[in-house]
Parts: structure tokens; sequence; C-alpha cells
């Protein structure tokens, strides 16, 4: 039998939920086909549970500051890391029954099973075959887990299951460290476990500025093992899992793996799309629509494998929601590029990044917060920000950096590049002292100096060169 829609939705993550909330405000002649559990990866395993995480380290590791404050004593604290786990447990458990009243609330129209593409209009699952107008394919991703590492059992961990635990090992080691390796190597050192990370490649969270990639290794370096540029072995042991990566030969309890995450396609039936399969066996599809080819089928999410981050997830969602119910796709204009490592110093990048500056036309401006006031006072005076602007016009273009209050920093700027402001625009906006975002006005006043568009007014502003007053 096969049921006629307007709107399949295969997927109840963020991308899905996205594009469900849109395609109902035109019809309630639509389906949400979910594999696996429900609640989002960033509920249930990713965004939520891992800042519980590392809220808890970084509580525990301020005792380490306290001494510089006055504040004796700090050496007797300790960690209850079952009752932590149990927090994070809890946490999650609340942010995910938020989530699910979503596709509570839809009743029928939400149904369990695996989804698998018949052609462009045809989705079958089971027995049953659904016809529809559009698709709307967000099955979400899965941690990658290389064959061999299979065989290490419940010695190996993902973020689907590092959460789970009851406690955690005196030694693990972690593999790969993009923005969640380095989130989680530094949050479990933190908690107290000794950590071994390591990476393939040189670089750490994606950085690509030399200056804030040093930065970074420098102070992660400080807290726990970093070994990177040589591939990983693992193995077990009668213990536990012995590690190798180029000079370094370490055994450990346990192992996160934290490598990337894959698609959610197998078996999936792309192939009956008649489109051309790239190498990772993925569609071409419009950014700016997310519409397959010319096919009213539309690709959202962490599955597209573009930008794996939950606001361009929903953003993906609700484009391909909006055109899944439009006479004819609309395109839409992308955020300014945004990522956040909640590492500390924190990590992030805005807008164009180092490596893809053409250095001839452009200004850099930077701040080292060692000597910068507020951090001073904070005990947070580690990090470097590096501000990238247009030659020509001052235009900011982007930024990278490994600083303290990097989170907010880089919502700044991302505010600043979206509205296409000059570095002499935002020197004309006022700047509270004594705030860490005083190191901004720093770089962006050594840029200003380096501009040929000179200015007037406030924007031309001098620093007192003295810690106290900039």
């Amino acid at each position: 039998m096969t049921t006629k829609l307007d709107v399949i939705v295969i997927g109840a993550g963020s991308a899905g939920l996205a594009a469900v909330r849109q395609v109902k405000k035109k019809t309630d002649d639509f389906v949400l086909i979910n594999d696996g559990p429900y609640g989002t990866t960033c509920a249930r395993v990713g965004c939520m549970p891992s800042k519980a995480l590392i809220e808890a380290a970084n509580a525990f590791h301020a005792r380490n500051r306290a001494e510089a404050f006055g504040i004796r004593g700090s050496e007797h604290l300790s960690i209850d890391i079952p009752a932590v786990l149990q927090r994070v447990r809890a946490l999650r458990d609340y942010f995910v029954g938020g989530v699910l009243k979503s596709t509570e609330a839809l009743g029928g129209r939400s149904i369990p099973g695996r989804a698998r593409l018949l052609s462009p209009n045809e989705v079958a699952v089971g027995d049953q075959v659904f016809h529809a107008r559009s698709i709307v394919i967000a099955t979400g991703s899965s941690p990658v887990v290389p064959q061999p590492w299979q065989a290490l059992g419940d010695r190996l961990l993902t973020t689907d299951t590092l959460f789970e635990q009851e406690t955690l090992p005196v030694r693990m080691a972690v593999i790969g460290l993009g923005a969640i390796g380095i989130e989680m190597a530094q949050a479990l050192s933190r908690l107290g476990v000794e950590v071994h990370a390591f990476n393939s490649s040189d670089g750490l969270a994606g950085i690509s500025d030399p200056v804030v990639a040093e930065t970074a290794r420098k102070a992660l370096s400080a807290e726990f093992a970093i070994q990177t540029g040589h591939e990983v072995e693992l193995s077990a042991t009668t213990s536990g899992v012995r590690v190798q990566a180029g000079p370094v030969n370490v055994e450990v309890d346990r192992v996160l793996a934290a490598i990337g995450r894959k698609p959610n396609l197998g078996d999936f039936g792309l192939e009956t799309l008649g489109v051309t399969l790239d190498e990772r066996g993925l569609p071409p599809f419009d950014r700016s629509t997310m519409q397959i080819g010319d096919l009213p089928v539309f690709i959202a999410g962490d599955v597209n494998a573009d930008v794996s981050l939950l606001h361009e997830a929903a953003d993906e969602g609700y484009i391909a929601g909006v055109n899944a119910v439009a006479d004819a796709p609309s395109c839409f204009q992308r955020r300014t590029p945004l990522a956040i490592v909640f590492s500390d110093p924190g990590i992030a990048a805005i807008g164009q990044r180092f490596a893809a500056l053409d250095s001839a036309q452009c200004l850099i401006g930077s701040i080292d917060f060692a000597s910068q006031g507020r951090a001073r006072t904070a005990q947070r005076n580690t990090g470097v920000l590096r501000v990238y602007a247009a030659r020509k016009d001052a235009r900011i273009l982007g930024a990278e950096m490994c600083a303290p209050a990097a989170e907010h920093l880089a919502h700044l700027l991302a505010l600043a590049i979206h509205r296409g402001l000059t570095v002499h625009d935002l020197l004309a906006m006022p700047f509270y002292h004594p705030v860490l975002e005083e190191g901004l006005r720093t770089a962006l006043r050594e840029i200003a100096r380096q501009s040929q568009d000179s200015r007037s007014g406030l924007s031309a502003c001098d620093s007192f060169q003295a810690e106290a007053l900039d």
C-alpha cells in the first residue's frame, strides 16, 4: 500500500525538526521518519552533555588558581566522579526531554523505522511505501570508528558512550584533536584523568593561523600530553589498550575515539536518485537551497558532511523545510562562518580564516592577553587574538583566536563581519573598562595604524599605553 503525502522528512535531529517546523506552517500532510534514538545528537551525546562535563571540570580546575587570589586550603578539595557523571546524565535527560516534546506532539505523523529511498518521490519503511511531492533527508551522522578498533569492545569509547560511564578510568587516550577531542581531553584531564591526546595531522581544532596554533598547543600541552603528525595504532593488552604513534608508546585503560563523524547513509538508497555521488558517497547539493540537483529532494544537517554545527544544521533544516513546500526553491544567504571550541583558553574562528587570506591584500592586528589588564586580574591571561581586515578599506574579514572569552569575542566579530563593518566602525563603538573585549580594541588599533584609510572622530582615540587603563 502506498500513502501519498506532500512532504517526507527523514531524521528527527536538529535539521529534521527545523524542517518539520517550516513544513507544518504550510501543510499537515507530511510524516517524520526516524531510525534510532530520538532527542537529537546535540542534546543526547553532543553539545549539551559535553558542556555539562566541561563545566564540572572547569569548576574543579579553578582550585589551581585559588592560591594566587589569596584563597587557602584548595588542596583539600576532592571530586566525586560518579556524582559528576550522574549530574551530566541528569542534565542530558532534561534537555532530551524538552526536545522529545517536538516529536511526541506529532502523534501518528512521527514514524519510527528505517527509511530507504525508492525514487526521488518514494520512501519505504518496512513494508509501507510513502509517495511525496518532496523529500528532506536529515539522517544525521555517527562517530567514525575504524574496523580494527572495534575489536577493543568497551575499552573504546565515543561521545555516544562516554557520558554513560559510571566512573572514569585512571588513564585515557583521546584520538583526534578537532573540537570534540580537545574539549574532552582537557575536561578529562581537569577531572583528574591522565590524558594522552593524539592527532594524525599536525593541526589542532582546525586552526590555520600559525601564531594562534602555537598558542593553543602551548596552553593545552601544559595540561595533558599531545602527540601530532603520526598515525595511531591501537592494540588490546591484558588490562587496557596500547597506543602507538610515532615515538610514543603508552598503555591506557580506555580510549576515546574523536576522529570525526560519518553521514548516516548506509543502505539508504541514494543511488535511486540518479545523480553522481562523490568519493564519499554523497550527492551534489546547493548550499543556498539544500536541493540535490534539480530533484524534489533536499539534504540538510550533518548528513551532508558540510558544516557539522548545530546552528548550521538548524539553518539547513529551515531552508530545506521552506523549499520542500514551495512552488520553486528560494536561495538563502548563509550566515557568517563561526566555529567555537569550548576549551580554556577558548578557540574560535570567524569569517575568513588565515589560510584563505591574500596576504598582500589584508592587514592583521593582534593582542597577546598575557598583559591585558582584565585578563591578568582574573588569572586568565593566556591567549592571543588575530583579526584580519582588508587593506583597501579596513573592512573586517575574519579572525582566529585562542583566548579568554573567545565565545563572546567571536560573536562580536561575527556581527561586525555580517554587517560589513570596518575596523574604524568598531573602534567608534564604546568599550567599557575593564573588560576582556578591550583586547579586541587593541588588535583593531594595530590595524588602524596600518590602514591607508585614516579617520577622525572618536575612532581615532588612541591607547594610554598602560595596562591599568587599556
